[in-house]
């Protein structure tokens, strides 16, 4: 055979290995309204980046005839390419070759990839299309899942880890997902359950489609599983694309800056004439968050789960932050069990990758209920507490509105280790308001008695200056100056040090 022959070779299996399943499963892939793995990959990373590792390898089962139905590449596609010009790591499901299910063989493959973002420094981002794991190899299969699980776990806080759910993702499979930092669903393309409709009919007589038990709507509203929902496949791969410009590479390095059209002096005066002189009147708090960050963009993360709370990312003066902000447009902004947890893991996730925290606090305390005492809002309340005072990042806190009680005191107050806390004139810091704390300290007293009694305690409570004169509140400014503000406490924490006693991990409330 000549050298010529060899290459051309080559060639066609480089081909036949591109083609996963083959042509019939290819088309079976589109008429579902579904890109093939590769496409995927190249949609998602700058053009001609990808590098692909592992292209040929094959399984060694040879239970159930299965010796002789092998693909090269095995129904997983890996490697590495670039996204804005920085490395990322990747691996895909191919549903095209047995259904995307996992094999020990495929699972070394995404191991290897797993590994070698770890040691590189650089974010891994999985896009999930599988059947499962694969049933002819039984433990093999699953021991694969258990590396991979190992492999997010030792990865979590050194790298950022990001999974798209781009079609089946069930059993054992979620759980790799879950271990990572964000999911991302397609609308009514993508599904995730750990128990199917068949199983949930047969143990609880519920009959339920994919999309009620586990779809894109119910992760991303009811559940909290996912953060990000897109429109398609396409949307979806942007939005990855979107987060991964507000990360660091990895946990070693400062989050990207960018340069911005914007201004650091520039003034907020919108802000004056979105909040209402009545403190019982909602107003949207994310108005507030886009007059003051950079260019007026703000990336919103879970913006359909408990909506009292608002997370997301943002840049003032070109550099990335991460922010936290009660909601008074939604249950006038109180925190309750699922918006505890969804703005603790925020804050962790931030920590984790040195991001700045801006938080903006407008809150009228805990919601209280039977069920929500009932279902631990006292372990979940305390994971925001747990979450800011672990944060060694630069923290500003902003009193918008109200901060009443111990809702206060675990929204980055000072005496939970803020760095600079703010607020303005209208601000209302106290235990309680004026009219709650006058029904208890005055209860037995006539309508005249409660009137005076409310206004004394709205002069000594229900305002910033008591807090001011304690130094709990660091300064107090106008609405207008909000985003030179914060961005003058960004650069003043710019060189921030800070370090909790050594220890080999604390025990967050979970």
């Amino acid at each position: 055979m000549t050298l010529k022959d060899i290459f051309q070779e080559f060639v066609e299996k480089d081909k036949t290995a591109e083609l996963g399943g083959g042509e019939k499963a290819v088309e079976k892939q589109k008429r579902a309204g579904k890109q093939t793995a590769r496409e995927r990959i190249d949609m998602l990373l700058d053009d001609n980046t990808f590098a692909e590792i592992d292209k040929f390898i094959l399984h060694d089962s040879h239970n159930y005839n299965m010796q002789n139905k092998r693909v090269p590449g095995d129904g997983v596609v890996s490697g590495y390419g670039k996204i804005e010009g920085r490395l990322v790591y990747v691996y895909a499901y191919d549903f095209t070759v047995y259904g995307g299910s996992l094999s020990r063989t495929n699972a070394n493959k995404i191991v290897k990839v797993q590994k070698l973002a770890l040691k590189n420094g650089a974010p891994i981002i999985a896009l999930n299309d599988s059947g499962g794991a694969r049933i002819q190899e039984g433990v093999m299969a699953l021991s694969g899942y258990s590396e991979i699980f190992n492999q997010n776990v030792k990865s979590s806080g050194v790298i950022p880890q990001i999974s798209a759910i781009l079609g089946p993702c069930a059993g054992g499979a979620c759980y790799s997902p879950a271990l990572t930092d964000y999911i991302f669903m397609v609308k009514d393309e993508s599904y995730m359950f750990v128990t199917g409709p068949d199983v949930v009919k047969t143990v609880t007589h519920e009959e339920l489609t994919k999309e009620e038990l586990g779809g894109a709507s119910v992760h991303s509203s009811k559940s909290g599983v996912a953060h990000f929902v897109g429109n398609d496949e396409e949307e979806t791969l942007m939005m990855i694309r979107e987060l991964i410009s507000f990360l660091p590479s990895n946990n070693m390095e400062d989050p990207p800056l960018t340069t911005t059209r914007d201004t650091n002096t520039r003034k907020t005066t919108g802000i004056e004439e979105l909040i209402p002189e009545d403190s019982n009147i909602p107003y949207d708090i994310k108005q507030l968050i886009e007059e003051v960050v950079d260019e007026n963009y703000f990336f919103e993360v879970m913006s359909q789960f408990a909506k009292n709370v608002v997370i997301g990312f943002a840049r003032m003066g070109g550099q990335p932050v991460g922010i936290v902000a009660n909601q008074p447009a939604y249950l006038a902004g109180v925190l309750d069990i699922d918006a505890s947890d969804k703005a603790a893991r925020f804050i962790r996730f931030c920590d984790c990758f040195d991001i700045p925290l801006i938080t903006f606090v407008d809150v009228p305390g805990f919601l209280p209920g039977r069920d929500q005492e009932h279902n631990g809002i006292i372990r979940h309340g305390a994971k925001i507490m747990y979450a800011y005072v672990e944060a060694t990042v630069p923290k500003i806190t902003l009193i918008t509105r109200k901060a009443y009680g111990g809702a206060y005191v675990v929204m980055s107050s000072k005496e939970s280790g803020a760095d600079l806390n703010l607020a303005y004139p209208n601000s209302e810091i106290a235990v309680m308001g004026a009219e709650g704390a006058v029904n208890i300290l005055y209860r037995s007293s006539n309508e005249e008695e409660r009137k005076e009694a409310i206004k004394e305690y709205s002069n000594l409570f229900s305002n910033p200056y008591r807090a001011a004169e304690k130094g709990y509140i660091d300064e107090i400014i106008l609405p207008a100056d909000t985003r030179i503000k914060i961005i003058q406490g960004l650069e003043m924490t710019a060189n921030k040090t800070a370090s909790n006693p050594p220890k080999k991990h604390g025990n967050s409330p979970l």
